[in-house]
């Protein structure tokens, strides 16, 4: 792979970022139980199905200090007209002004964060506040859809369709002052974003893609080059200029729907498992990983139950092995295998 040896070694000692501080043995976790970035109901209780799931189990199991920060709380605005075909815009812009605020804050305290969504309008808040204490991060967003639509361009006016055009330098003149976002000020230059699994991109979306020469993978190049070189290149174009946290936002649908059916906006021919399992670990691998968002997990849209357990597990196994957990097994260390002990009552017999 791109980084390995000394050349990681290199990156993780020119680390000296509150970024990295305890970060090996401590894991926050924060839910974030919000749905207006779209219309589907449901995908608020995101957090609590993957917690059912068994997410605090399994990380406890790699060794980590867990530190469960529980649900946001968020003031739903009960008018909230829509603005410039922008759907909740005052609820969306107050929802991420809290979550940003939580994420800083954990970050801060030296936690490697997981953000439980809800809808991936959160991202604005989560790499946001992420962003507060680690200006220098770069983000990786995996996900079936591009979400970079601006105001202008989405043919829906669904905010979780638009974040990455709220985080993007390039894209401060192309965003109209929103209702409820004048807290947040573009934060994050395409050079330092990177796509992988689209295979849903808007025509608003595929002209600012190309436009602004950002690094994407879609499902085409996945298969023509395979997922370890999508890796190798996604990790060459993001750290060979300068080493620095990553964040990973994760949209389940970036899955086929076979594999994550409880979800808003599910897209066939996505990535298999071991494809989404594989980009998890490499990220881990490297030992940047500093926070990540786990999003549109909706137990109300799978066909039955069978359906949104399997999606809320899928989402469970993407969070542990994005901290750790291996296809080898997530074992504890042993510092060496146990000697035999000779039964001394039974020899004198």
């Amino acid at each position: 792979m791109a980084l390995r040896g000394p050349l990681l070694r290199l990156v993780r000692t020119h680390l000296g970022h509150t970024c990295q501080q305890s970060r090996a043995q401590s894991v926050a976790v924060l839910g974030a139980p919000f749905s207006r970035g779209q219309k589907r109901r449901g995908v608020e209780h995101g957090p609590k199905v993957i917690r059912d799931a068994g997410l605090l189990d399994r990380l406890s199991a790699l060794d980590y200090s867990i530190h469960d920060f529980g649900d946001l709380s968020f003031h739903q605005l009960e008018k909230d007209e829509p603005y410039m075909d922008v759907k909740f815009p005052r609820n969306v812009g107050a929802a991420n002004k809290m979550l940003s605020g939580a994420v800083s804050r954990a970050v801060a305290a030296g936690h490697t964060l997981v953000m439980l969504g809800g809808d991936h309008s959160l991202a604005i808040g989560s790499v946001g506040g992420h962003a507060q204490q680690c200006p220098d991060l770069c983000l990786i967003w995996v996900d079936a859809h591009a979400d970079i639509n601006t105001p202008m361009t989405s043919p829906t006016g669904n905010l979780h369709g638009q974040p990455v055009a709220f985080m993007l330098k390039e894209l401060q003149d192309k965003v109209p002052d929103i209702p409820g976002f004048s807290w947040m000020k573009p934060f994050l230059s395409s050079r330092d974003l990177v796509y992988i699994g689209l295979r849903d991109v808007d025509p608003g979306e595929y002209n600012i893609l190309k436009n602004l020469g950002i690094q994407y993978f879609t499902m085409r190049d996945i298969d023509r080059l395979g997922i370890q070189r999508v890796m190798e290149v996604t990790f060459d174009h993001l750290l060979a200029r300068k080493q620095r946290p990553i964040h990973l936002s994760f949209d389940i649908d970036a899955f086929d729907p076979s594999l994550a059916p409880a979800t808003g906006t599910p897209v066939n021919g996505g990535l298999t498992y071991r494809e989404g399992i594989y980009i998890t670990e490499e990220i881990h691998n490297t030992g940047l990983l500093s926070a990540m968002d786990l999003v549109e997990v909706n137990p109300f849209l799978g066909a039955n139950r069978e359906a949104m357990e399997a999606t809320a597990a899928l989402a469970v196994d993407v969070i542990a092995s994005s901290l750790g957990q291996t296809r080898e097994g997530a074992h504890s260390s042993i510092d060496e295998i146990p000697a035999v002990k000779e039964d001394t009552e039974q020899l004198r017999l």
